[in-house]
């Protein structure tokens, strides 16, 4: 008797996808399956895999030739690169039961679902068969004893779920980059987002939020409660936040800047007002800034700081005293390339350069994009009349403002609205 083969779903996660000719097609996020009214377990009918662009879409389980650790091979045949969605009689495995609140016959054990296995059967048929589940425990010193056990031995499984934790779904999300993770979120149902939007770390969800669509973004803050909204907002780029709370009504503006700390509310109150499409409302407040007597090597290690973007690390702006912003008098920037190419010990204030420009707070977008264009910069310094620092706009700040409104939003993106119709299950053939 051939043992059948059996594959854990979370652990799928993340893998890459790569058809015949061994190319990327992108990666694993979930499987489909279909729900059976005859009793037997849930037939296994795909995955859906990430494609570059945030686009996901369905991959038939017949394409697929073979799992390994490292990776998923599909076999020959045509892609069906429309979007998936879900169909009414559909479950995504990791979405809809991971962490699901399940009861272990015939012991009546409580626990959690932690992962879930499927199986392909002689015909090649493949179907959910056995079910990982954590016990509940109540010792904060000891992890619930872990059961594998067969699909139809565990009671709760489908229908209604109860109010579920967010741990295991956590763990297969945890490697995701801040724009990947965002776009997770987007998939789920509301209630579902906004509990593990909750369950992320304070600078986590900062980040996440950043990535999201303005509705996704107020939705999320508001779930969040006041307080911990101040929070959050504090970790957020002043920039971000300021664009997150430009979303709110001006009374709820008002409120989470107060519960904020005045030394991360005040640049973010800076920054909203100034006008709409103008260098003043898309810049960062908080560019790399050095006095002239630092020197290459002290500004290569600021650069390396990890928690900065590549366009802000991109560049040092130099200026005197004081380097918060409104800084001193601005005298220049230096681009890391001649950072890299200069002795660690010359100064700043020695390869400073002065030959462009900087922007003013009121120059409108057009023209900022043009410059940058025309200098080959992915970051331009901005100054008051004064000649003082006060911010920084960088490529990534324009391209936010140059892209669709919508540019974030999956469906709108991709061409599809929440509650459209399904995405065609034919059109692809096997290999």
């Amino acid at each position: 008797m051939t043992t059948p083969i059996r594959v854990y779903i979370a652990r799928l996660a993340g893998l890459a996808v790569f058809d015949p000719n061994g190319d990327l097609v992108g990666r694993v996020r979930d499987a489909v399956v279909r729900l059976r009214t005859t009793g037997l377990p849930p037939q296994v009918v795909g995955l859906v895999a990430e494609m570059p662009m945030r686009r996901r879409i369905f991959l038939p389980i017949t394409r697929v030739t073979s799992f390994d650790p490292e990776a998923v091979a599909l076999g020959t045949g045509t892609l069906n690169l429309r979007r998936f969605s879900k169909r009414p009689n559909e479950l995504l495995v990791l979405e809809d039961l991971l962490d699901r609140r399940v009861v272990v016959e015939p012991a009546g054990v409580s626990g959690a679902v932690v992962d879930v296995a499927m199986e392909c059967s002689r015909t090649g048929e493949w179907s959910l068969s056995r079910v990982a589940v954590r016990e509940h425990t109540r010792r904060l010193t000891r992890r619930g004893h872990l059961y594998q056990v067969e699909w139809e031995n565990v009671r709760g499984l489908i229908g209604a779920a109860d109010i579920r934790g967010t741990a295991n779904l956590l763990a297969v999300l945890q490697d995701l980059r801040p724009a990947d993770l965002a776009n997770a979120l987007q998939d789920l149902p509301d209630r579902r987002r906004d509990e593990v939007a909750a369950a992320l770390d304070d600078e986590r969800l900062a980040d996440v939020l950043s990535e999201l669509p303005g509705r996704d973004q107020v939705e999320i803050l508001s779930a969040l409660g006041r307080e911990r909204a101040a929070v959050v907002l504090e970790e957020m780029d002043p920039d971000d936040a300021a664009d997150l709370l430009n979303e709110l009504p001006p009374p709820e503006q008002d409120v989470l800047l107060d519960l904020m700390e005045p030394d991360e509310a005040d640049p973010v109150r800076q920054l909203m007002k100034y006008t709409p499409g103008t260098a003043g409302s898309v810049m960062t407040s908080e560019p790399i800034i050095l006095p002239p007597d630092a020197t290459v090597a002290e500004a290569l290690a600021r650069i390396r700081e990890p928690q900065l973007s590549p366009a802000v690390a991109a560049q040092v702006f130099v200026a005197r005293a004081p380097l918060a912003t409104p800084t001193g008098r601005y005298l220049g920037m230096v681009h890391f390339q001649r950072l890299l190419r200069e002795p660690p010990a010359e100064l700043l204030g020695a390869v400073v350069a002065n030959d462009i420009d900087p922007l003013q707070a009121a120059t409108p977008l057009p023209e900022i994009t043009r410059r940058m264009a025309t200098y080959d910069l992915v970051g331009m310094p901005v100054v008051d009349a004064t000649n003082r620092l006060v911010g920084a706009v960088t490529v990534d700040d324009v391209l936010d403002q140059t892209l669709p409104r919508d540019w974030r939003d999956r469906n709108a993106a991709t061409g599809s609205t929440a509650g459209g119709p399904a995405s065609p299950r034919d059109g692809v053939t096997g290999g």
